[in-house]
């Protein structure tokens, strides 16, 4: 099955976010307007207290640009308490046609803006008092975020963000006057370890609504943009405009450039020898793969003054790199040892028992199945010593053995695929 490559960065390293500009942009990357304004329509039900609910969505210049811009609003002005409006989120979730994971994270975005209020305040959380993010908008931009980035099929993909420019200066909302970033939007990066920087000017720039979707989405915070071949880009305005930048949040939709495979942190042990016996270079090695080593290369080599000599090297992992080298230095006798760190990329693997059928008996051995990050599978090699056992015990050929176990479990996989 071929790996969803789509990958969405949220460029808001400049722009900031909020609710609004963020479904304003996926709106212009072609996120489906009708199924956003039909699933917002939900909120517009006398059990969720809003009523006449109006939505215009507008193409509009900020600075020189063009963007999406999406105004909802509501003849009711009554404020929420927390419970409520994650009541309300939810339940409106379950009568939108939409997937689970679109379902999962509208859920996700409002419990974490409410727990964040109801951290800050020191509130329980049926008693949290949203004030600025109690009307109908928040559950709107939620509810449409979700439809839009599940019918942009992003829940699949890989969502990165730039980190957060939160503006400066000062605000004046119910609690008074606050320095920038307001209280709820500083407690939700704080929750999420979110990381953000002020400026780029001296205003507000990110919404607690804003910021609750950004990082319930960004699986990954980057400085610069990954490798990505660009499909389209959608630019979505909020309501606000400054002269001395466009207010726009900008979303890069594209696919990576090639499929990625697994990777981790190894570490490289060497040493030169010269004067140490065959035997005992054949004893360092078990001794070092007993002991943890992931891998042991022995490498003839001529040393200094022409002497043929050997260059052992240790595959390992970061945390075994002391005592290996010791074990190399007690046993070589070798004067030190070099360690050096590098990126090993590699596939997944895994090792599964299968029955192999030998001359009309199931004898059970040990597979090892190596995928590639697509999840094919590209190399199906059977356990050495189960075969050797085998072909003792069967008085079969060794290399029998190998392709008729290679053969069965390549059957075997095909029909589970």
């Amino acid at each position: 099955m071929c790996e969803n490559r789509k990958i969405l960065v949220i460029d808001c390293a400049t722009s900031g976010i909020a609710g609004d500009m963020l479904l304003g942009a996926l709106l212009d990357l072609g996120a489906n307007a009708e199924r956003v304004i039909t699933a917002i329509k939900t909120l517009e039900n006398p059990a969720y207290g809003y009523s006449h609910i109006d939505i215009a969505v507008n193409e509009v210049m900020r600075g020189g640009f063009r963007a999406i811009q999406i105004d909802v609003t509501s003849t009711d002005t009554e404020k929420r308490h927390g419970s409520e409006l994650v009541e309300i989120v939810e339940k409106a979730a379950a009568e939108i046609c939409m997937s689970t994971k679109a379902r999962e994270f509208a859920s996700k975005v409002i419990h974490t803006l409410v727990n964040a209020e109801a951290e800050l305040h020191k509130t329980s959380f049926d008693n949290t008092h949203l004030h600025e993010v109690a009307l109908v908008d928040t559950a709107a931009e939620i509810l449409g975020c979700a439809v839009a980035l599940d019918d942009l099929q992003l829940f699949e993909g890989k969502i990165h963000s730039t980190p957060l420019a939160v503006g400066g200066g000062v605000i004046e909302f119910s609690h008074g006057i606050v320095p920038v970033p307001a209280p709820a939007v500083l407690a939700i990066l704080q929750s999420q370890n979110f990381p953000f920087h002020g400026g780029p000017i001296g205003h507000e720039l990110a919404t607690p609504t804003g910021v609750s979707l950004l990082v319930n989405l960004a699986a990954k915070v980057v400085r610069f943009y990954p490798t990505l071949t660009p499909l389209k880009v959608g630019y979505g305005a909020g309501t606000k405009e400054f002269p001395m930048m466009p207010a726009i949040l900008r979303l890069t939709l594209g696919m990576s450039g090639a499929q990625e495979m697994l990777h981790n942190e190894i570490a490289v042990l060497e040493t030169n020898i010269d004067d140490v016996s065959g035997e005992v270079i054949g004893y360092t090695i078990e001794r070092l793969l007993a002991e943890g080593a992931k891998d042991v290369s022995i490498i003839p080599t001529v040393t200094k003054k022409n002497r043929p000599g050997h260059l052992i090297k240790v595959i390992a992992d970061k945390k075994d790199v002391n005592r290996l080298s010791n074990i190399v230095i007690a046993e070589t006798g070798t004067l030190g040892v070099r360690v050096y760190y590098c990126e090993r990329h590699i596939i997944s693997r895994e090792v599964l028992r299968m029955d192999l059928t030998i001359l009309g008996d199931k004898q059970t051995i040990q597979v090892k199945i190596s995928k590639n990050a697509a999840g094919e599978v590209i190399r199906i090699k059977p356990e050495y010593e189960d075969l050797k056992q085998l072909a003792e015990k069967t008085k079969q050929p060794l290399r029998k053995l190998l392709d008729l176990a290679v053969y069965q479990a390549q059957e075997k996989f095909r029909k589970d695929q």
